[in-house]
């Protein structure tokens, strides 16, 4: 919602001000869609260009969670801390191996099928079972599987960031890919030379209109998306964060109970649940079988 309110407020102050002060829209009109085609359509090249698949996929999808917003709500946050405290309270009193069915086929499992937000993402089953599996071949100590998880969730994290990373590059480059297009409207104009002074107003002012673009675009628009995107990347990865959390908790020696609460404490604010909503989520959850 904020998004769409700021663009609408960014043509609003730059056109809208430069109505008022006098500003002519004419030649902007008539010069945009060729400037926008020239500008806009080298920097998508440019970032076909520069970048893997995935990264362009993440760019098209990530355009969705500018608008859309993290993933993750204060809900699935509850359901992550629910299904972290079974997983705990269940090794606690039974052991790993009693997981040893939920582990390797998680998509089938009765423990996972009750969080089916959580079952979907397949990072998120992956890194808890990954952790699990390490944890029944005894290896138990918590610094080296906290330090196995810190690596499998950097390089996670520096694939995440990809698209947000991307789309700076490309605002960075709008400016200068604006003053190309204003150089060969330039260049057009010195081709009119002997017009009179109103035609050549006219086409240089058409030139000066990419540079304007360039510079609209990158700022305005595509720089502002990525540090979003960026924003998003970053509080989701706090979702991984709190499994990290929790299991390392529990490889401590800590209770159930504890290591839920200590991976609460990891939650972003905005969607933190109390300690009062977690405990009635906790309590809340069926007995299984």
């Amino acid at each position: 919602m904020f998004q769409i309110i700021g663009i609408v407020l960014l043509f609003v102050c730059v056109f809208g001000v430069y109505l008022i002060h006098g500003g002519k829209l004419d030649v902007i009109i008539k010069a945009a869609p060729y400037e926008i085609a020239m500008i806009l359509g080298a920097g998508i090249a440019a970032l076909l260009i520069g970048n893997s698949t995935n990264v362009i996929k993440g760019v098209a999808s990530g355009m969705g969670k500018i608008f859309a917003g993290p993933k993750w709500k204060a809900t699935d946050y509850r359901d992550l801390l629910s299904l972290l405290f079974l997983l705990t309270k269940t090794m606690k009193a039974k052991g790993v191996i009693a997981l040893e069915s939920h582990i390797e086929n998680p998509q089938d499992s009765t423990l996972f099928g009750r969080f089916p937000r959580i079952q979907k993402d397949h990072f998120a089953v992956d890194f808890i079972c990954d952790t699990l599996r390490m944890m029944t071949m005894n290896l138990e100590d918590p610094h080296q599987v906290e330090d196995a998880m810190e690596k499998q969730l950097e390089k996670h994290h520096h694939e995440a960031l990809g698209p947000a990373h991307a789309l700076q590059n490309m605002a960075d480059a709008l400016p200068a890919l604006g003053i190309v297009a204003a150089v060969l409207g330039v260049i057009k104009t010195m081709g009119s030379i002997t017009e009179p002074p109103a035609v050549l107003g006219g086409m240089i002012g058409s030139a000066l209109v990419g540079t304007f673009l360039g510079v609209f675009l990158a700022y305005g628009l595509v720089g502002p998306f990525a540090t979003r995107l960026n924003a998003i990347v970053e509080e989701e990865s706090a979702f991984y964060r709190i499994i990290q959390s929790v299991l390392v908790a529990h490889l401590h020696g800590n209770a159930a109970q504890i290591s839920v609460e200590i991976g609460r404490g990891s939650v972003p604010s905005m969607t933190q649940p109390t300690f009062a909503e977690l405990e009635e989520a906790l309590q809340a959850i069926p007995p299984e079988g």
